[in-house]
């Protein structure tokens, strides 16, 4: 019989939201909290800066677009494949481990109709027309159809995406910026080459760290990649259980788990926030009812959360930030929600505010 200790739902939710900065505000600096976060996703450009304005104590527009700007940071695909906002001393790790993940969604959606495309020599042409100069990816799938007449620009400029490393360049990707965005060589932008052989342990630290405890599947899900059972078996880490059974680990020097019954405040989360994606078992954050209306196909939904999990949706658009119960709202939460939508109105230059009926 296992001996592990066991985590209640409730016990699990907090020590997340604490190691999420939710729980309480951070007082980390813009850099350290997308470190310690291990990046944001940011399929839309808005993302990040939302999605740290709900973690941080102090933070402004400017903080984030500095750090695009001075290339302590960048957007770029990395984690599942897809496009994330992570410190540039990460990106230099991170985009080789998910080497394998690119090269498989690569495979998956355009391996039929490259089939008769030598990738190396793909590759290495991406990259001779990309030295020295930025490139959008339709203008580079042009530029690569002239050597491959016969295959798709879409397929081939993708494609470059999943064999080389690529950072977007700014300003696309800052805040309001979204569109076409330009790529410019990794190494050539960081003025720095990738890690060649980035141990996954220190990837697995690093998840844990920011969503421990959790299981191997939790991991493999947040990150795409495989195979994770036997790397975490070596490791020194620190089993738990849910109230389930499933098997948990942590790392052992974390810190101190918060009282279970330490309230949790009103938080809006971005849509495609990583916390909504970071485990194969979303129960810690969300119903399985929920997930299915806050995740549906490829999108991930703006979030609100109460007392530590989904309640709802939420929009902004034209200044009006609008809220979507799955549930009616007790007086308290509905109080809540309304004082942590005034920051976020004041974030990011709104004005006005309405709570929609439950649905």
């Amino acid at each position: 019989m296992s001996t592990s200790p066991t985590l209640s739902m409730k016990a699990l939710n907090r020590i997340t939201l604490d190691r999420q900065l939710l729980l309480r505000r951070g007082e980390l600096s813009p850099l350290a909290a997308i470190r310690h976060l291990t990046g944001l996703q940011a399929q839309a450009a808005d993302a990040p800066y939302l999605g740290l304005a709900a973690r941080l104590s102090r933070f402004t527009q400017d903080d984030l677009t500095s750090l695009l700007y001075g290339r302590q940071a960048v957007r770029a695909s990395v984690l599942r494949g897809t496009l994330h906002l992570v410190a540039s001393a990460d990106y230099r790790w991170l985009r080789p481990l998910m080497q394998p993940v690119l090269a498989r969604g690569r495979q998956a959606a355009f391996g039929r109709v490259t089939a008769g495309v030598d990738l190396a020599e793909l590759t290495g042409t991406a990259r001779r027309l990309l030295t020295g100069r930025v490139l959008t990816r339709p203008q580079l799938g042009r530029m690569l159809a002239e050597r491959w007449p016969g295959v798709p620009p879409q397929a081939l400029g993708w494609s470059a995406q999943a064999l080389l490393p690529l950072v977007h360049v700014p300003p696309q990707g800052t805040w309001g910026r979204g569109g076409a965005t330009p790529f410019a060589l990794a190494e050539e932008w960081l003025d720095e080459p990738m890690e060649a052989e980035p141990p996954v342990e220190r990837m697995i630290r690093r998840y844990l760290a920011a969503f421990g405890p959790a299981g191997v599947m939790d991991v493999q899900a947040w990150s795409g990649l495989t195979r994770l059972r036997e790397v975490m078996a070596r490791m020194d880490l620190r089993p738990f259980r849910d109230e389930h059974g499933r098997e948990l680990f942590d790392l052992p020097d974390a810190p101190p788990p918060p009282d279970p019954g330490t309230p949790a405040p009103a938080r809006f989360l971005p849509e495609f926030d990583n916390l909504m994606v970071a485990y194969a078992d979303r129960t810690r954050i969300m119903t399985d009812e929920h997930r299915r209306r806050v995740c549906v196909g490829a999108m991930v939904a703006a979030t609100i959360l109460v007392d530590g999990t989904v309640h709802g949706t939420w929009n902004l658009a034209a200044g009006r930030l609008a809220v979507q119960p799955f549930t009616p709202l007790t007086p308290r939460a509905e109080a809540e929600l309304t004082e942590e939508a005034g920051r976020l109105l004041d974030f990011a230059g709104a004005h006005d505010l309405r709570f929609l009926p439950p649905v």
